[in-house]
């Protein structure tokens, strides 16, 4: 039986049968599926949806209401739960209760580290902003406060190096302070691997993507008045950031290492960087990396100054700039991100735009994608998850695509659908 009901009285083991209202106010790309998890469901009531059509046949139906009681606040009761209710209700609690070693390195697909990388950005972004608002306020830091943070993300990308980079890449919010803290902090540690580093050094890039702009909550500047995104600051003044970084952590007694490569992550191979103008040698090899990854990430990132640029340009525009970056681990860092970033969108032979959501190790050049536009009739398409290495030949990547040039203004605001729904299957 379907059957209309509000957002607000949504609850887990549910139907959704369909979704009310414009397509782009959806939050989810999937019409038809069982509410199984909390962040979906908060994700669903937080959104422009008015109301949903449930289908009682196959999942939960509203809790009864007798008159002059209470609802009740205990789980419904089995005699009117049909047997594609009770499977879904059964899915919820054996998710609930199966535990996970959020510290674990064994390999994990892309849409279980989700999940974990998910868990530890809400995690991490207390630490990040009690961070910078004590150092706001002129006190130091420990290394032990941010320690926990490192080790998560080093064993998050231990077990997939795609999740939390994906879901830093894709992710869209106002606080792009926090999220390009992660997001270097994992590219950091990414790289490091990729180079082969020995895990002490692994983790030292870490902590440095987590710091390396520490200084801007020393500026005196207000970041709430500019959306809380420093690429807006007055060039002459964000310069300072990085030396009252460096002299901040040092008074904190974080590593030199990890100190250093803070002060020197906009520093240039051909000494066109600041704040000293070094060059070559004279970086460190936490700084080398440092500027490969803090300017990655900062080109990608969409923020209050517009969209970000897509994946692969800005792996070219790196490629660009000659002299700027350490070659050999530039070319580390290419093999690293792949060909086709996650979140990268191809243009398919079929005429569709799709965004790159998961990586096939074995052919990089042959990534999954998700469709989601027209670029014929300029309009969106059902979303279809494409494994391009297992096709046969169906469709295949003709190049890179600007979702602008092809009239989807909105993809910034799609991204983080795209790849949310991916990893969750909606």
């Amino acid at each position: 039986m379907l059957k209309r009901v509000d957002v607000s009285d949504l609850e887990l083991g549910m139907y959704v049968h369909k979704l009310e209202g414009s397509w782009f106010k959806h939050p989810f790309w999937k019409a038809k599926f069982v509410l199984t998890d909390e962040r979906t469901l908060d994700e669903l009531r937080c959104s422009e949806v008015p109301a949903v059509i449930i289908d009682t046949a196959r999942g939960l139906d509203l809790r009864p209401a007798p008159a002059n009681a209470p609802v009740a606040t205990t789980p419904a009761s089995a005699r009117w739960l049909a047997p594609g209710a009770r499977r879904a209700r059964a899915a919820v609690q054996a998710g609930a209760s199966a535990g996970f070693d959020i510290r674990s390195t064994a390999p994990q697909p892309l849409a279980r580290e989700f999940g974990n990388a998910s868990r530890l950005a809400e995690k991490s972004r207390k630490v990040i902003t009690r961070v910078f608002i004590e150092a706001r306020l002129g006190k130091t830091i420990k290394a032990s406060v941010v320690e926990p943070v490192v080790e998560d993300i080093f064993a998050s990308v231990q077990r997939n190096p795609h999740a939390f980079n994906g879901l830093m890449r894709c992710k869209r919010d106002n606080e792009f302070v926090y999220r390009h803290a992660l997001a270097v902090s994992a590219l950091m540690v990414a790289l490091g691997r990729q180079l082969k580093l020995r895990p002490d050094e692994v983790r030292a890039a870490g902590m440095a993507g987590l710091l390396i702009d520490v200084g801007v909550s020393l500026l005196p500047v207000d970041l709430n008045a500019l959306g809380g995104d420093f690429r807006r600051l007055n060039e002459r003044v964000f310069r300072e950031h990085a030396r009252l970084g460096h002299e901040f952590l040092v008074a904190s007694g974080i590593p030199a290492a990890v100190a250093r490569a803070c002060l020197e992550h906009h520093e240039r191979i051909d000494g066109t960087g600041y704040p000293h103008g070094v060059r070559g040698p004279q970086i460190s090899p936490l700084g080398r990396m440092a500027a490969i990854c803090d300017t990655y990430d900062w080109l990608v990132n969409d923020g209050a100054t517009g969209a970000g640029l897509d994946p692969a340009a800005a792996l070219a525009q790196l490629s660009a700039m000659d002299g700027a970056f350490d070659r050999a681990m530039l070319a580390a860092f290419t093999d690293m991100v792949g060909i086709y970033p996650i979140g990268a969108v191809v243009l398919l032979a079929s005429g569709r735009l799709a965004m790159v959501v998961a990586k096939d190790g074995a052919k990089a050049g042959l990534p999954v994608v998700r469709t989601f536009w027209s670029a014929q009739e300029r309009g969106p398409v059902p979303p279809v998850e494409i494994a391009l290495a297992d096709c046969f030949g169906a469709d295949r990547i003709e190049c890179g695509a600007d979702p602008h040039a092809y009239g989807c203004t909105e993809f910034p605001f799609l991204r983080e659908r795209l790849f949310y729904a991916s990893c969750t299957g909606g």
